[in-house]
């Protein structure tokens, strides 16, 4: 499968580093350009795995019949082996077993059930946006962004508030790093103590269950039966996970973007460009998540590439996202970008479950800003988390002017 290098600087897309100390956009541009589809020679440490960037075809592939997820769907965990909850959590459940899970966690994410969820979400970020504009200089990251949607997400689940600051530190741990030297043992640690946690809240709700969604899926029928302890575990994990990250880094990116592009925060103060299609553009700008893995489980050509049986896809949301084909001028960003079809959540069967939650989050916080800043400036240098998964910053220092 070698195949001549492109005639860029290859990069390791194994390594976190890469993300963090790299302008990966260039990278990106010349893959879309010149090896749309190409395999990704193996390292010391991991075999190769096939490499997707058109938004063409990564958009096809989201629900392709012979590319799995129940084998993993992050590249270094598909790396290692097969991921434990597969089959089990939704994230890497396929077909038949994945359609009926969806169906009962979706009762727990409607708009119509969520309606109070997000109206806390509205006043708990104005409370936050208020205290950071009175005291003037702040990290967003850690004042704002970390508060909002882990607390959403705790609050679905009914989440004592005592646990919800060793929770996120695990979170924070399991996909990503503020350090480079960072090992994969960390990420592995955290992750199971997610679980190990979940599995003891939901033996407590099991025994004295009540009206959150941990209950509602202890006491809900799948498949003639109930969910066993693991398989609520791991999809509460799932829902932290998914819940906190992607928002989290969406938000923080919102900030940083809206410093760097003066005349898009001019555009939204003024009322020039909506919310809505402001919260689509950020989402787009900072695709948190930025691959998914799969497995085939037969032969298929994609890009004029031949894919077998058993080898890994991955796809690259960061690289469909800035697709020139599919959006003008896409490292410009732009408020009031429409259409603006975007992979960030995803496309297909695997769309993501927190979609609706996500954009409210967002839409808050633009609101927010736009009712209570006059201006903002970085008063410090972000500093990048390293993750070859997820990409946004895990500090960024802000100076907030009042309105």
């Amino acid at each position: 499968m070698s195949q001549p290098a492109l005639d860029v600087r290859s990069l390791d897309l194994t390594d976190p580093a890469t993300f963090a100390e790299n302008d990966v956009h260039e990278f990106w541009r010349a893959v879309r350009a010149r090896r749309p589809v190409y395999w990704h020679e193996p390292t010391d440490r991991n075999p190769g795995f096939w490499v997707v960037s058109r938004y063409a075809d990564i958009q096809s592939l989201f629900h392709h019949p012979a590319l799995i997820s129940a084998r993993g769907n992050v590249l270094d965990v598909v790396l290692r082996g097969d991921d434990s909850a597969g089959g089990s959590m939704l994230a890497v459940t396929d077909g038949a077993r994945h359609r009926s899970l969806r169906n009962l966690m979706f009762t727990a994410f409607t708009p119509r059930v969520l309606g109070e969820v997000v109206e806390k979400v509205r006043q708990r970020t104005d409370a936050l946006m208020s205290a950071v504009v009175e005291k003037g200089t702040c990290d967003f990251a850690a004042e704002v962004a970390e508060k909002i949607p882990m607390n959403t997400i705790c609050d679905l689940l009914s989440i004592p508030a005592a646990d919800r600051g060793q929770l996120l530190r695990w979170n924070k741990m399991a996909l990503s790093s503020d350090r480079a030297d960072s090992s994969a043992l960390d990420a592995i640690v955290a992750r199971n103590e997610i679980v190990l946690y979940f599995m003891e809240l939901v033996q407590e709700r099991l025994d004295d269950p009540g009206g959150d969604v941990i209950s509602m899926l202890a006491t809900a029928e799948f498949e003639g039966r109930q969910l066993t302890v693991e398989e609520m575990a791991v999809n509460c994990y799932s829902l932290i996970l998914g819940g906190d990250e992607t928002s989290r880094l969406s938000a923080i990116c919102a900030v940083l973007a809206l410093i760097e592009h003066p005349d898009q925060w001019d555009a939204l103060r003024s009322g020039e460009v909506s919310l809505d299609t402001a919260v689509e553009e950020v989402i787009r700008w900072a695709t948190p998540g930025i691959h998914l893995a799969r497995t085939a489980v037969e032969d298929f050509e994609v890009g004029g590439q031949l894919i077998r049986d058993g080898d890994i896809v991955t796809l690259w949301n960061i690289s469909a996202n800035n697709d020139e084909s599919v959006f003008a001028e896409p490292r410009r960003f732009d408020l009031s970008r429409t259409p603006n079809r975007h992979l960030s959540f995803g496309h297909g069967p695997h769309y993501c479950l927190g979609a609706f939650l996500g954009r409210a989050e967002l839409r808050a916080l633009l609101s927010a800003l736009v009712d209570r800043v006059a201006r903002m400036e970085l008063r410090g240098t972000p500093r990048p988390l390293y993750s070859n998964f997820l990409t946004g910053y895990e500090s960024l220092p802000v100076h907030f002017e009042s309105r």
